[in-house]
């Protein structure tokens, strides 16, 4: 495989990274998110997510679940998280009446389809109970009803969960929905790092705990609907103002003894100033690791787009795959950050062009380059036809204006071969080349055109 340098730019970027645990989103590597969830529940599951925090601890004036990265803002990657789960009926966000509006215009541009934005109280309980509440009320439809609509289900199960911790994995909530469901409750544990000391009113050591013996009660947290309903319709005026644990409150007024499962280290809290720039950078990383392919209905596009997926997925690395960006297909515009056109036998610059419209309509790249990468199959008969590849300057041309708009843009030529070892090593070569380009997107060759 021959790789020709067309033009050459790079972009500035801190090469040192907060250390971070894991990753994020958590979808199986080459797996689509169009394809059935291998977990699935029998029972509706919903979810309430307190987001009424003025973040004081973070010293920033905007509270940090809205804080943006990459220009999404943080609650926004929490609420995928829980979105990406098909067995998910609906989300609850609990937002301070002064955010409500802020709350909805997220809703509405990042496209979140299962989320009903809720008015918290004067007190993370006061907050949490309002969310519970609404969700045994139904869910009725912002816009005039069709005939024959209905509200959703109430809900088996709730998760209760931190707007401010993004990174949670399916694997886990099912683990918190299934003991939730056949125990009442269930919350998510962690080990201590410090050990824990009591101190006296003058500020003397007075005992310490014994590590081992205790774990740090993290979220997110499940209950069975009737528990945590019946806990908040029973707890006292004490508990709303000043308690901040579930379990405890399930404990207490029902009677039901929380099932304890350990949680991964992805589930940290964004609580410190420090925490964002963390966040940020597994987001960051996160959006290396994921693609939009379009192949634009063809037939040998899609062929060739199943076995890019294939390879990629051995390079830690997944795609979805779809026709277009229209319809249904527009919301890719606002969950994807690197993005591969596949044509056949023709140029299909105008179809980046497009794209290359829709993105900059959306204001994709304001904070944080995009990649888009036009992938070329020709025939073995198409090589020896003057005029029929995708012209170098002409990819050379558009790649410069697109590194204008902070979108960087590539070209691969990849040949048919009737030989299938062969044709299965280009491919698994253009994996690697495409997996390259988005992760090392920082010090990227811009308007770089490759033959396979």
């Amino acid at each position: 495989m021959e790789m020709n340098d067309i033009n050459m730019q790079s972009d500035n970027c801190d090469p040192d990274r907060p250390a971070h645990p894991g990753v994020f989103p958590n979808r199986e590597a080459g797996k689509s998110d169009h394809k059935p969830a291998e977990r699935s529940v029998d029972f509706p599951v919903s979810v309430v997510l307190p987001a009424g925090g003025t973040g004081e601890r973070t010293g920033l004036q905007t509270p940090k679940q809205f804080c943006s990265f990459l220009g999404r803002p943080l609650i926004s990657y929490t609420i995928q998280a829980f979105e990406r789960v098909s067995w998910i009926q609906s989300i609850v966000v609990v937002v301070a009446k002064e955010n409500t509006d802020l709350m909805t215009d997220i809703i509405q541009r990042f496209q979140h389809r299962k989320v009903r934005t809720v008015t918290g109280g004067s007190t993370r309980h006061r907050s949490i109970c309002n969310g519970v509440l609404a969700l045994g009320s139904g869910w009725e439809e912002e816009e005039e009803e069709e005939e024959g609509g209905s509200t959703a289900e109430r809900p088996k199960v709730v998760i209760i969960h931190d707007a401010v911790r993004p990174f949670v994995e399916e694997d886990f909530l099912y683990k918190i929905a299934v003991a939730a469901k056949e125990q009442g409750a269930a919350g998510a544990i962690r080990p201590l790092v410090s050990t824990v000391i009591a101190t006296t009113s003058e500020g003397y050591l007075d005992h310490s705990l014994e590590r081992a013996k205790y774990r740090a009660s993290e979220m997110p947290q499940g209950f069975t609907y009737d528990v945590i309903h019946q806990a908040y319709q029973s707890c006292s005026e004490s508990d709303f103002e000043f308690g901040t644990e579930c379990l405890h409150l399930a404990l207490q007024y029902c009677g039901t003894n929380a099932k304890l499962i350990e949680g991964p280290p992805t589930l940290w809290k964004v609580t410190y100033k420090r925490d964002l720039a963390a966040a940020e950078s597994i987001i960051k990383e996160a959006l290396s690791r994921t693609a939009c392919v379009l192949t634009g209905g063809s037939a040998q596009a899609v062929t060739l787009a199943d076995a890019l997926q294939k390879a990629v997925g051995a390079l830690e690395m997944e795609l979805d795959v779809i026709p277009d960006l229209t319809g249904d297909n527009a919301r890719y515009l606002l969950k994807e950050w690197n993005f591969i056109q596949v044509s056949v036998n023709r140029s299909c610059l105008s179809e980046v062009n497009t794209m290359l419209a829709a993105l900059e309509a959306a204001n994709r790249a304001l904070l944080h380059p995009l990649v888009v990468i036009l992938v070329h199959l020709s025939t073995s008969d198409e090589l020896s036809v003057s005029g029929k590849m995708a012209e170098p300057a002409a990819i050379m041309e558009l790649a410069s204006a697109a590194k204008l708009r902070n979108i960087l843009l590539y070209g691969v030529q990849l040949q048919q071969s009737k030989d299938t070892e062969r044709w299965e090593r280009s491919v698994s070569r253009v994996a690697e080349i495409t997996s390259s380009l988005i992760r090392e997107r920082s010090s990227a060759l811009v308007g770089q055109l490759l033959q396979a």
